[in-house]
């Protein structure tokens, strides 16, 4: 038996209502715009972006001013486009730095404001930039330097007993042992025969 009209209308309306929402989800959690943000381009290079990605957040003062709108390879530094929301003025001696959001949380690019009174333009470059905290990084260098400075000690622990075998083997000899007979050194057997002459 066929499903009445008003039936139909109503699973299409429910089908069309769920395909919106399955949008509008994926536009927001993507952090996709559907139309560009008025504002204007500038751009910055990075020795190293480490996780930084397309459609983070661009802060200023921990407030978004814009996004990041693209990431290329640039004379071997990662290029950074921002795009930056219309009436945010960022000065010529303003630095962009790429930070993480808590612990292990999102990256996002930092901007703080310098003392110049000049402002860029669009397609203008931020000079100064600081780099991406790589947390791997930091526990292979800190993984590096305990494991070499403990190798230090031992091998200067093993340099001092071998310069004490070499200068006279045993430091405390025993009473038996004959005494050396270099200069500094007693010799107690001549010194008791001269005193009975």
């Amino acid at each position: 038996m066929y499903a009445s009209r008003f039936t139909q209308l109503l699973v299409g309306l429910f089908a069309l209502l769920g395909i919106a929402a399955l949008v509008y989800l994926s536009v927001r959690l993507g952090n996709v715009g559907i139309y560009p943000t008025p504002g204007y381009t500038l751009y910055a290079n990075f020795d190293n972006i480490s996780g930084l990605k397309t459609g983070d957040q661009v802060q200023l003062a921990g407030v978004p001013i814009g996004k990041v709108q693209s990431i290329s390879l640039q004379d071997n530094r990662a290029h950074v486009g921002m795009r930056i929301n219309t009436g945010i003025k960022i000065d010529t001696d303003a630095i962009a730095a790429i930070k993480t959001s808590g612990i292990i949380g999102d990256k996002y690019v930092s901007v703080a404001l310098g003392p110049s009174e000049g402002n860029l333009a669009n397609g203008g470059t931020i000079r100064q930039t600081q780099s991406a905290f790589v947390l791997e990084d930091a526990i292979g260098q800190l993984i590096n330097n305990s494991s070499s400075s403990g190798g230090g000690s031992k091998s200067s622990d093993s340099s001092s007993g071998g310069g004490q075998a070499a200068a006279g083997g045993n430091p405390f000899p025993s009473i038996g042992e004959p005494s050396n007979s270099k200069a500094g050194n007693c010799n107690c057997s001549n010194n008791q025969s001269s005193n009975k002459k």
